[in-house]
């Protein structure tokens, strides 16, 4: 049994712009994190933060420039069979009906096809088989690249900011399906999103991906954990890390990761995913951290 759905080793790629003066431009640069199997994981980070590299690189769309980059225990070429991935930009044959697409998706995938699922997915979305996907909107679009996605039973599904299209309804009822999906198959599941209070109902992993590198991972029980906020007099709070200070009135409000036990005095509180997310965005200089189950073997064997 695969243990390991991603692992980056040192990962890195570079985008060479061309024109009168050839610039390169690193999407991502030693980056390292391991992504446990059965994993619904959030991906989360600024706009430009690599994200959506990482993601193609998954999916085997990309060659990585420098590092290694090991999916479902192989290499990207040889996974491709067993993954699903859908991008923002959700690319479908827009000559093809609906009814076409899903034919589609049935015979490229004989042994796998999840017809129940995908039929689902258009039924509850009222789409008419004979429809031509040039006249959905972007919203139906979604549906039918997800049902897509979900029909193929995939063992790792990649999603790039896959609801951004839907109103809330549909969304809620998608990522109802899909977790429903991860949960009977045991599928991983990656979900970039920028909306923090979707992302923190459902998953229960996290890789915060900013600068090109992951700078937080792993479980987001054990990484909330981690952490403490603390509310009291201005003070020195060595030996504790500080990812984040912010004077509040007279006093200050820190995300600290405590180094022992705190100071009578201070008031703590266990922060909330959104508090700490955004304390680490605003904080790029603060230190890497990564779950046991976060940290790349190879990286460490090495």
């Amino acid at each position: 049994m695969t243990v390991t759905a991603i692992e980056a080793t040192g990962l890195g790629k570079r985008y060479e712009t061309r024109g009168r003066r050839r610039e390169s431009c690193w999407a991502l640069s030693d980056c390292s994190f391991r992504l446990p199997v059965g994993r619904v994981c959030a991906l989360v980070g600024p706009n430009g933060a690599g994200k959506s590299t990482l993601l193609a690189l998954a999916a085997g769309l990309l060659p990585p420039t420098e590092g290694s980059l090991r999916i479902l225990g192989t290499d990207q070429g040889s996974a491709r069979a067993r993954l699903a991935y859908v991008a923002q930009d959700k690319p479908l044959y827009p000559q093809l009906t609906v009814g076409e697409t899903l034919r589609m998706g049935s015979e490229l995938n004989p042994g796998s096809w999840d017809a129940e699922t995908a039929e689902q997915i258009v039924e509850d979305g009222m789409l008419d088989h004979g429809c031509r996907i040039r006249t959905l909107s972007g919203g139906q679009r979604t549906r039918i690249a997800l049902a897509l996605a979900l029909g193929k039973r995939p063992e790792l599904l990649l999603l790039d900011e896959p609801m951004a299209d839907l109103d809330p309804l549909a969304r809620q009822q998608l990522m109802g399906i899909v977790l429903a999906g991860a949960a009977e198959h045991n599928t991983t599941v990656v979900i970039s999103s920028h909306v923090l209070t979707e992302l923190e109902d459902a998953c229960d992993f996290l890789l915060l991906v900013d600068g090109g590198q992951v700078r937080l991972g792993g479980e987001i029980d054990d990484l909330i954990d981690a952490h403490r906020l603390v509310t009291g007099p201005v003070r020195d709070l060595s030996p504790h890390t500080v990812v984040e200070s912010r004077a509040t009135g007279r006093g200050l409000t820190s995300l600290i990761r405590p180094e022992g036990p705190l100071d009578d005095g201070w008031q703590t509180d266990a922060p909330s995913l959104e508090e700490l997310l955004l304390a680490h965005l605003r904080s790029p200089d603060a230190p890497i951290m990564l779950t046991p189950s976060a940290r790349s073997l190879t990286a460490v064997a090495a």
